[in-house]
């Protein structure tokens, strides 16, 4: 995680943040080595099925789709998945730092 630490930092400060990920996961959506823009996530609650989100799942932090949203308690989790259909598990709302808006500068619009 070590990585992408200063990433996390930045955004739980309210902070946009833009960097080149690594990784076919998400392909052909975001290729690897392609610029990453993140907006900041202030409110889960906006955070809808489709949406790229940068996250940590089981110890491991990425950008990935969110394909599943549950209440646990008075909180959200959700289920974070790459985009070939490989599920890599639930989340709560605090391991979701980002939204991505933008891949190499072109604005990102969520396929649901």
């Amino acid at each position: 995680m070590n990585r992408y630490a200063d990433i996390i930092t930045r955004l739980k400060a309210g902070e946009t943040v833009t960097f080149r990920g690594k990784g076919n996961s998400m392909v052909p959506i975001i290729y690897s080595g392609q610029e990453e823009t993140l907006e900041p996530i202030t409110d889960p609650s906006t955070i809808r099925k489709g949406d790229a989100v940068f996250c940590k799942v089981r110890g491991n932090v990425f950008t990935h789709k969110v394909t599943g949203i549950r209440k646990n308690g008075e909180k959200l989790e959700f289920q974070i998945s790459n985009n070939h259909g490989h599920v890599n598990g639930w989340t709560p709302q605090e391991h979701l730092y980002g939204r991505l808006i933008a891949i190499d500068g072109k604005p990102y619009r969520t396929r649901r």
